[in-house]
């Protein structure tokens, strides 16, 4: 991202986080100077950014996993995935809600309202946290994110009263409650991260750096096939051109819709949901169907996951498989025919799950009661996944 502050020359992103980390109290009158609008903020700064932790924690969990004791534990590239994405839409939103609180508050301390001063505030007090992120890539160092926190903290306290125009006797109770209430947002946003699942995808930023071929060994993971990865990067450069120019538009959650067949193996449908929204140029939409047979019922749906697709294609150039053994059941994530597929199945509460990518954009997926888990490998099977596959053309 390049900007054009008024008397002076463009300014990089690099040189903006330079400046910002180094010398906020001059960088911040700069910023406040700086004619942006709040979509412009979100596609230039916070999309890239705040995806540093999430993509460092994924690759951090499928690679490394989490140790204890001795034990280490890699989660299903279906749950880290989703683990990632869910963190990042919250990181999106958080930004937003903090704004909204800067800008509520700021008449109260004798400040001006002013949305866009705001979310400046809240975006770019934020990237000392963001880049701190890359730490949890190893997940034994992932608690070094908060030292950006803390650092984010301060920026915070240079940036709130330059920006938001308060008095300077009126300064230090409008930083302190903007802190706390800042503080307990992020904590709501980290424990809904941590409870909440969903199938969202985001692109990742990356700079041209010639590329790599073959395939990559990863002890206790699988192959990683590098000409995928490779691919994976382009994709995602065009999902992050399609952000910035508006052009990502998702499926209509009403087109989804009308794939969800009437019936599955003697199973009913009955109520069907759909969904569709976005923020920061990342849009989705959502269908999902519930099919009841006696007192057994599950759920059928189909995600687009629209231009964020392009994460999901890192799961195809990892080649990974995960699988998991218990006295009841079992769990098992891997590629087939070239798309990711998880399932799990509970024998004793007739309960599990089966998901399956299509066109590594959408994912198909049914949960709940069956017979075995060949009825919800049925129900994804009943999804007509050349017509999907045809509406993303």
């Amino acid at each position: 991202m390049a900007t054009h502050i008024p008397g002076d020359r463009p300014t990089s992103m690099t040189e903006r986080i330079k400046r910002l980390l180094t010398a906020p109290a001059q960088e911040w009158p700069r910023i406040d100077a700086e004619p942006m609008t709040i979509k412009g903020i979100y596609t230039g700064w916070v999309v890239p950014l705040a995806a540093i932790g999430p993509v460092a924690g994924l690759i951090g969990s499928l690679i490394f996993g989490y140790s204890f004791l001795g034990i280490t534990y890699r989660p299903p590239i279906g749950a880290a995935v989703s683990t990632a994405l869910v963190g990042y839409v919250l990181a999106l939103i958080g930004t937003y809600v903090l704004a909204l609180i800067i800008d509520a508050l700021a008449p109260s301390f004798g400040g001006t309202k002013n949305m866009v001063s705001a979310f400046k505030v809240a975006a770019f007090s934020a990237t000392a946290g963001w880049l701190a992120g890359i730490f949890q890539i190893l997940p034994t160092l992932g608690w070094l994110a908060l030292l950006g926190g803390l650092y984010g903290l301060y920026l915070l306290w240079i940036g709130l009263p330059i920006l938001m125009k308060v008095p300077a006797e009126r300064t230090l109770p409008y930083v302190a409650v903007i802190m706390v209430v800042g503080i307990v947002v992020f904590l709501v946003i980290g424990a809904v991260a941590a409870q909440v699942s969903a199938t969202v995808a985001r692109p990742v930023l990356a700079s041209d750096a010639g590329s790599v071929s073959g395939t990559l060994n990863i002890p206790g993971v699988g192959e990683a096939d590098l000409a995928k990865a490779n691919a994976a990067v382009e994709r995602m450069k065009v999902a992050t051109e399609k952000m910035q120019n508006g052009t990502a538009t998702p499926i209509p959650a009403t087109a989804l819709q009308a794939l969800l067949p009437a019936s599955i193996g003697g199973f009913t449908r009955g109520d069907t949901e759909t969904q569709s929204g976005g923020i920061g140029g990342i849009a989705g939409s959502h269908a999902e169907g519930r099919y009841t047979l006696g007192d057994k019922s599950f759920s059928l749906s189909v995600t687009d996951m629209g231009a964020a697709e392009a994460l999901a294609s890192l799961g195809g150039a990892m080649n990974m498989e995960s699988s998991r053994q218990t006295a009841t059941g079992y769990e098992k994530t891997e590629m087939a025919g070239g798309a990711m597929v998880s399932q799990k199945w509970n024998t004793e509460s007739g309960r599990g799950s089966y998901g399956r990518m299509v066109a590594s954009r959408f994912m198909v997926s049914a949960d709940g009661e069956a017979p075995t888990i060949d009825t919800l490998k049925q129900a994804v099977a009943s999804i007509d996944t050349g017509r999907l596959a045809a509406l993303a053309q």
